[in-house]
């Protein structure tokens, strides 16, 4: 059985820092492409970042772009988000998703992602 477990949500005044961690099990974590997504109360699902399984390639979203960065540990099977410089704008759940077929290093799809945690939630305040 599949599990994808976010933690490190919390919250944070605005400039401030905060780091997603993600741990995956039941699945073979260095075979998966991982991405971080994230929605606030009233707004569509928004791909954040994702990195290709080797962690050899990116994507950022235009709006975390120079502010967070994605990493992943394949030997502990696990996915962080550093978030830096967080706005007000950054505050929504926060979900981490595997997808074992597809990455895209322009844009993120959510139907490509086959597994998919609880979410985190991150607050930033003005």
């Amino acid at each position: 059985q599949v599990q994808v477990v976010e933690s490190g949500g919390g919250l944070v005044q605005a400039g401030g820092s905060l780091r997603l961690s993600c741990t995956a099990s039941g699945l073979t974590f260095g075979n998966y492409a991982m991405g971080w997504f994230r929605q606030a109360p009233g707004k569509e699902r928004e791909g954040v970042s994702c990195i290709i399984w080797s962690g050899r390639s990116t994507y950022y979203a235009d709006s975390v772009k120079g502010r967070f960065t994605i990493s992943r540990d394949n030997a502990k099977n696990t996915l962080y988000l550093q978030m830096n410089s967080l706005k007000p704008e950054d505050t929504a759940m926060y979900y981490c998703a595997a997808a074992d077929r597809i990455f895209r290093s322009t844009n993120m799809v959510s139907d490509d992602f086959n597994y998919w945690g609880q979410g985190t939630q991150v607050t930033v305040s003005s």
